[in-house]
């Protein structure tokens, strides 16, 4: 077993939003990736991306949308975006909103110019 304390969770910024890595590869867990997604007030994803797996969104705090015009999640309301479907995350409070996500390990993005990733935060 790993145990991962919040306090030494490795964390990764990207404008508007930080990963707190909960699971992952290497964190101990070779089949399921999770982190906490936390949200700038009024953020919004420029452009949506994809993903080769299905991924599950579970809102902890504030109001958003996973998806382009996607239905607004609320606090204990989560979201299953199958793989392929867009992804355009936005928060549409004031304030932070928090997430959990989780996924399969060794997911592919692919992002709005056709490039490909395989994130820091899924590893």
């Amino acid at each position: 077993m790993q145990i991962t304390r919040a306090t030494e969770a490795p964390r990764f910024q990207l404008p508007g939003v930080e990963f707190t890595v909960l699971a992952a590869p290497s964190r101990g867990s070779k089949d399921l990736c999770t982190w906490r997604l936390t949200v700038d007030g009024g953020f919004r994803n420029d452009e949506p991306h994809t993903i080769d797996r299905d991924e599950v969104f579970m809102v902890l705090s504030g109001t958003v949308q996973v998806t382009p015009d996607g239905e607004k999640l609320g606090p204990g309301d989560a979201a299953v975006v199958p793989a392929g479907e867009p992804i355009q995350l936005a928060n549409l409070g004031e304030s932070e909103a928090e997430l959990y996500v989780a996924i399969t390990a060794g997911f592919t993005g692919t992002m709005a110019d056709g490039s490909t990733v395989q994130p820091p935060w899924a590893q």
